[in-house]
């Protein structure tokens, strides 16, 4: 396909998503978002648990002030809460405004892929990306730590759905997937040898793993000049200001993320 940085206007979709309705009926958006709900409660556990080395499997959610269990009823993604004000009911400790939005998130990615991606295969890939790229956001703008286990992981998955995809083949994301991680290691490589410092952390090389099995290789390349920009523009400001060095750790998996989310969503409704 010709390469473009351009984002098309959303009346202009053409792509395997444009044009059907996927799910999009009452019935299948209420249910869309109820799956989507309770799997942005899943994404919490796993953006808190992770990067501590814990599973988000076992055991019981805990209040990260206080240690108490979370009651069944106080863990109703949105709805505990508006009801708890947005505080423990033990400890009356505050609870950050990233569970209620990573729970919102979780619902608008399985929303919108019901709504407009009528393949299936496409819409796996389209929740389980956009469900990645926002835990994997959480945990490297909160600890600069993007786990293996989402990242190789979800390289994995991407690769698996890449065959029955209508819009890129396993080839493509293999491609994708290699191309990705060999164009951050060479610039990880050259910053190493003539300025003497790691400017790439390895989990950005892991994650470039990931966007790369989904986006396939001209995607991944968006994603990364985009992501570039992204990084630039936010930093820039702040070395200008004194509040950071030039030395100082930033998140840009976090910026990879975001581009990596905005390219797929380009990529799967306005791509043919």
């Amino acid at each position: 396909m010709p390469f473009s940085f351009g984002f098309p206007a959303f009346g202009a979709a053409s792509g395997p998503g444009a044009g059907g309705e996927g799910f999009a009926d009452p019935a299948g958006l209420v249910f869309a978002g109820l799956v989507g709900l309770a799997v942005g409660s899943f994404l919490n556990a796993a953006a808190t648990r992770l990067p501590r080395g814990e599973s988000p499997l076992r055991g019981r959610s805990r209040c990260p002030e206080c240690t108490s269990k979370i009651r069944l009823r106080d863990n109703l993604p949105l709805v505990s809460y508006a009801a708890l004000a947005g505080r423990c009911r033990d400890c009356r400790a505050r609870i950050p405004l990233r569970y209620p939005l990573l729970e919102a998130g979780g619902a608008a990615a399985a929303l919108s892929g019901a709504a407009l991606v009528p393949d299936p295969a496409l819409l796996a890939a389209w929740f389980l990306f956009l469900c990645l790229a926002l835990t994997l956001l959480v945990t490297d703008w909160e600890h600069l730590v993007l786990p293996d286990a989402l990242t190789l992981g979800g390289a994995g998955a991407g690769l698996l759905l890449a065959g029955p995809r209508p819009d890129l083949t396993l080839v493509e994301s293999a491609a994708g997937a290699a191309l990705g991680f060999g164009l951050l290691a060479g610039l990880r490589a050259l910053w190493l040898r003539f300025r003497g410092v790691e400017a790439i952390g390895r989990g950005d090389l892991k994650l470039e793993l990931l966007l790369g099995a989904f986006l396939g290789p001209v995607g991944v390349l968006r994603a990364l000049v985009l992501a570039s920009g992204l990084g630039l523009l936010a930093a820039l400001p702040l070395l200008l200001l004194g509040r950071i060095r030039r030395d100082t750790p930033l998140p840009f998996g976090a910026a990879l993320c975001l581009a990596g989310a905005a390219c797929f969503v380009r990529s799967a409704l306005f791509e043919p």
